[in-house]
This record gives C-alpha cells, sequence and structure tokens, in this order.
C-alpha cells in the first residue's frame, strides 16, 4: 500500500512540475515547485470527487518534501535513531585517560596540576613532564594553540581498546597491532628502522605509536609514545637542530625518565647534580669532537680519574654511555636493555645524577650520565 502511494504521488507531482522541466536549471527554485502544485490544485477545487485524494496527497508530499528535525530509519514497525557522530578524538590509545588532540586545559583538568618541567624536544617543541614525585609520570607534548600532540609514558597508565597494556607481550601487541612499519617516509628522506627488537613502531589513527619492549622483562611492554602523525613529518632531518635549549631538554629529559623508572621499582630517588652535569658534558663533547665512544677518553683517562680531577667527591659512582639516539626516550629505552646501563639506572646506592649532551657535526646527540653518591 506504501508503495502504492508512493507511486501515485511521484506521478502527481512529476505531471503538476512538468512546465518547470522546461526551464533551465540555474532557475529551479523550492518555492517555485510548491507554487505549481499549488496552482494546479486551486484548479480542482470545485471537484468533490477528487478533493480527498488531492489533499491527502498534499499532505503526503509535506511529509516527504520539508526537512525532519530527527533523521531516523524505519525496519518494519521499529524507528531507529540515526546512530550519533563518533568524536574524532577518540583513538586506539590514550594516557592518564588523555589523547591527542586533547587542549591543555582539558589535561590539566583531568591530572589536576601543572607541569612540574619543561623542555625542548626533538620536534622544536616542549615536552611538559606531569607527575607526583615520578608517580602517574607522563610527558605531554603541545604545539602552539596548547593541543596535545605527544604523548610518553613508561608507567601503568595506558588506557585501550585492544588487550594492550603495560607488561603486555610483544606477541600481543603484533597480534592486536599488526605488522609494524619498517621505515617513515619524511619529506625529504625515508628512515629505516632498526629496533633490534627494543620497540615496534605503527602507524595508527593518523598517528605513530612507539611501543618499547622491556627485554630483560620477557620481552614485555615497558613504555608508549603517540605522536601526531603530522608533527612526526614536518621533521627535514632525522636528527634535530642542535641548540642549547634542545641539550638541555635532552639532559633533563633522561634524567627525569631515570626517575620514573626508579620509582616503577621503589627505588631512592636521584637528585640533579649540577657540577657532575659539566663534567658528563665535557665527555659527551670530547667524544663529539672527537669520533669516539668510549668510558676512557684518548688521554686513558676513566669515568672516576675524569671526576676526581673536577673534584667531585663520591664513594661510589657509575656512568652511562648512550650514542647516535634520536631523543633522550629512545636513548633511556635503549639502556634499559642493556644490562650494564640498567644496573646503573636501577642501582639501589645511588642519590646524585646529572646528564651531559653533546653533538657531533652530523647532529647526532652523544649522551653521557654520571651517578654517584657520597656515603
Amino acid at each position: 500500500m506504501i508503495r502504492f502511494i508512493l507511486l501515485v504521488i511521484m506521478l502527481f507531482f512529476g505531471y503538476v512540475s512538468k512546465p518547470l522541466w522546461e526551464e533551465p536549471v540555474q532557475q529551479l527554485d523550492p518555492s517555485s515547485i510548491w507554487a505549481s502544485v499549488h496552482d494546479t490544485v486551486d484548479q480542482f477545487k470545485e471537484d468533490p470527487t477528487i478533493n480527498y485524494v488531492l489533499d491527502t496527497l498534499t499532505q503526503q508530499l509535506h511529509s516527504l518534501l520539508e526537512p525532519s528535525d530527527h533523521p531516523q530509519l524505519e525496519s518494519s514497525d521499529t524507528f531507529i535513531q540515526a546512530p550519533e557522530l563518533v568524536d574524532p578524538r577518540d583513538r586506539l590509545f590514550s594516557i592518564h585517560n588523555i589523547e591527542l588532540g586533547n587542549s591543555r586545559a582539558e589535561v590539566e583538568q583531568i591530572i589536576g596540576g601543572s607541569p612540574k618541567r619543561s623542555t625542548i624536544n626533538e620536534y622544536d617543541i616542549s615536552w611538559d613532564a606531569y607527575h607526583e614525585n615520578y608517580q602517574n609520570f607522563i610527558m605531554v607534548a603541545y604545539d602552539e594553540e596548547d593541543i596535545v600532540r605527544g604523548l610518553y609514558t613508561n608507567q601503568d597508565l595506558i588506557s585501550s581498546s585492544t588487550e594492550i597494556s603495560l607488561g603486555s607481550p610483544i606477541q600481543l601487541v603484533q597480534r592486536q597491532l599488526g605488522t609494524p612499519e619498517t621505515f617513515i617516509q619524511y619529506r625529504l628522506f625515508n628512515f629505516r628502522m632498526n629496533s633490534n627488537g627494543e620497540y615496534d613502531v605503527f602507524n595508527l589513527d593518523n598517528s605513530y605509536v612507539t611501543i618499547f619492549y622491556d627485554q630483560h622483562e620477557n620481552n614485555t611492554v615497558t613504555a608508549i609514545k603517540i605522536i601526531d602523525e603530522e608533527l612526526e613529518q614536518k621533521k627535514n632531518a632525522i636528527y634535530s637542530e642542535p641548540s642549547q635549549q634542545l641539550q638541555e631538554g635532552f639532559e633533563y629529559q633522561l634524567f627525569d625518565l631515570t626517575n620514573a623508572s626508579r620509582r616503577n621499582h621503589d627505588l631512592p630517588l636521584l637528585t640533579w647534580d649540577d657540577h657532575v652535569r659539566e663534567t658528563a658534558r665535557k665527555h659527551s663533547l670530547d667524544m663529539a669532537e672527537n669520533q669516539y665512544f668510549s668510558h676512557t677518553n684518548l688521554q686513558g683517562q676513566s669515568p672516576f680519574e675524569r671526576m676526581a680531577e673536577d673534584n667531585i667527591e663520591f664513594m661510589t659512582a657509575g656512568e652511562n654511555l648512550a650514542y647516535g639516539q634520536i631523543s633522550s626516550i629512545f636513548a633511556h629505552e635503549g639502556l634499559m636493555n642493556s644490562l650494564g646501563h640498567r644496573e646503573n639506572i636501577l642501582k639501589v646506592d645511588f642519590l646524585y645524577l646529572g646528564v651531559g649532551v653533546a653533538f657531533n657535526n652530523e647532529s647526532q646527540p652523544y649522551f653521557t650520565k654520571k651517578f654517584f653518591s657520597i656515603t
């Protein structure tokens, strides 16, 4: 019956609007269509036989052509409301209930405070570090409009619509997320990743998601970094242009990452030491300028001899070196997967830490970490 009525309506509508077909398309107007319909209807008003039919058809035309405030789909006798639009910021992963696309105001309302430190990163914007004495540690990168473009954590703050969380095995990650990327395409070059099984990178939700694994904890998820795809691909080179701000950024970021890992293992937090930072910087610069990589410098001095030369008193000390990683995050995760360096990071006796960074003529960073205690 409904189909028959619709067919009659279409034929009626086609007949009364026929004069309009003969006009140029650009002259068509919805109001002129209705005017033609009503003019035709008026011609038949005096005929009671078809009055009823015309009234019914007019009502049906109104119901079909006039817009509805609530679009619905019809299924049998049940009306199904059209689905609500999904928030475009809804993503596969969030950190501390924060996602790419959130505003700074939203982030700080969720966290309940301001960042403890803000330092320049490899994307020429800042990592803002939020934590409570290194508990609930998260780094957030904002663009110039205070919108979140990057996230990182190495603590149990990962939420996902998948089953992936901190401590998940690598097999689960790859089963849930598929084949990881083997290279990232930038505007001027392609960067081939050689992770040695320490991390996987996935292109998801218009972002690059890097999942880091702890090789000393059965290759389980130890950290996650999420970077907006557009921000990542703004880079003109894999290594960022060196600057004093970037140097200090890498130094303080590596310090914060170290303390966040110590918090994970219920160890005493380290105190920053400016004096030993200068010793570390000198060794990084020496290696960068003279193109070597070793705990012993070209004069044959050990890490402990260099500290003594700079009048640093210590009872125990240790040194970690990293070279060529694109950021402090990759340097830290690599050091945690190197057993001797990991032992320094997690050594209960150490109380102080200074980090020194320098860049060679290819913009590659050298990282030197100096740990010590005086008792």
